[in-house]
């Protein structure tokens, strides 16, 4: 089919943020983009509970989280259960590549956002992706 959709590993996202205005704009542009947003929580302890009993393809957090929560933790707690982490944050944390397929560099567009994700679906499909959006720093290939 010349013009099919395109298919993807990522279906549903759970979103870690701890500025709610930053969390609202996320959920609605990867809702827009027709995915699934499982969740939004601003704490580690929340997205936690939430890996140990959702389905989720992909988690995008923050590294600095609400309690004094952290994203790393989130991002390990992931990788144990084999659920790719995309970190969105103003730094990211290079003492926790091994968790995480990336890092999407704050302040990103809406645009810049779904074109990540949409990056990282084809990553962890195997494919490369033809273009990235600049604020996206890939750790890993999946």
């Amino acid at each position: 089919m010349l013009f099919s959709r395109f298919t993807r590993s990522i279906e549903t996202i759970l979103i870690v943020e701890d500025e709610p205005l930053v969390a609202f704009d996320n959920e609605l542009r990867v809702v827009d983009a027709g995915y699934r947003v499982v969740a939004t929580v601003d704490t580690e302890a929340e997205a936690i509970a939430i890996l140990e009993r959702e389905p989720i393809h992909l988690v995008l957090a923050d590294v600095n989280l609400s309690r004094g929560g952290s994203g790393v933790e989130v991002a390990r707690a992931a990788s144990e259960r084999d659920i790719p982490v995309l970190f969105a944050t103003g730094m990211c944390p290079g003492h926790a590549r091994q968790y995480a397929i990336g890092c999407l560099i704050k302040p990103y567009s809406a645009a810049e956002l779904v074109k990540a994700i949409h990056a990282v679906d084809l990553l962890i499909r195997g494919k490369t992706p033809k273009a990235m959006p600049k604020p996206l720093n890939l750790y890993s290939a999946a």
